[in-house]
């Protein structure tokens, strides 16, 4: 499959059809790994107008759901909220290829995908 760049408007309205799908986020931060396994009850966004330095995020996209992330043991250990926040950028760049998203930030790549 090929992958498409995809505006915030149009990823937000393929995400949505996942709603209520267990879903895998898998984020690659320079030489760091996490994964995390989430019961996908609803998608927000949530802007940040007051920002105390530019490392917190203008936008963010919140996956909201109970949750699992695996962690250095190769067990899972339950999420401590039940929202998933990925900093959102202007300069981020979004991808779909039929089966997964790919969501680029100037941080991290992350992968978000169905959980078989």
């Amino acid at each position: 499959m090929t992958k498409q760049f995809l505006d915030i408007e149009a990823f937000n309205k393929l995400l949505q059809k996942w709603n209520g799908k267990q879903i895998k986020v898998s984020k690659q931060e320079l030489n760091d790994y996490d994964e995390a396994i989430i019961d996908l009850s609803a998608i927000t966004y949530e802007t940040h107008t007051r920002r105390l330095d530019d490392y917190e995020p203008l936008h963010t996209l919140q996956l909201n759901g109970a949750g699992k992330v695996k962690t250095d043991y190769n067990s899972y250990q339950t999420l401590p909220t039940f929202v998933y926040e990925i900093p959102l950028e202007n300069s981020s760049l979004y991808q779909f290829d039929g089966e997964r998203f790919a969501l680029v930030t100037d941080r991290a790549i992350y992968t978000i995908e169905i959980f078989q």
